[in-house]
């Protein structure tokens, strides 16, 4: 079987400075997309922020003959989600994948965890995944292609 490739595609991976989405960003760059690495840099529990670790991601990208770019926009709310889609489209002309896969931890069960820990689990990965997609959502439909995966 052949590889798939990316050539000429751009994709988006939200979380993308660390674990999976660290990993779906190296594997789109490999096969020839190019990539928006987005990441707050905060902790598993979403506290703090750092432009390192997203910025590693892109060192090695580049290191390996890819393009990337990083964006530290918050993707749970919907200004933050556009301005994500717009750095995508204004580096690299377009958008064909977006890949939702920011997320945050609260280590604890439903009936131990204090609501506001709950409403900040959701902000991430429930509206960061909606708000992203649909600011995604127009520049798929005006390029008559696009990708959505949620992880």
């Amino acid at each position: 079987m052949s590889e798939i490739r990316f050539d000429g595609r751009v994709a988006v991976i939200t979380g993308a400075g660390g674990g999976l989405g660290r990993a779906h960003a190296l594997l789109l760059a490999q096969r020839g997309a190019a990539v928006v690495v987005n990441d707050l840099g905060g902790s598993v529990s979403g506290a703090g922020g750092d432009d390192a670790a997203a910025r590693r991601v892109v060192a090695e990208i580049e290191a390996a003959g890819g393009r990337a770019i990083t964006n530290f926009d918050d993707i749970a709310t919907p200004e933050g989600a556009q301005r994500l889609v717009d750095a995508a489209v204004r580096g690299f002309g377009r958008l064909d994948v977006l890949i939702n896969n920011a997320g945050i931890l609260r280590d604890k069960t439903l009936h131990k965890m204090e609501p506001e820990d709950f409403e900040a689990v959701v902000r991430v990965h429930l509206l960061g995944s909606a708000w992203c997609s649909r600011a995604a959502l127009p520049v798929m439909q005006a390029q008559q292609y696009g990708r959505i995966v949620m992880t």
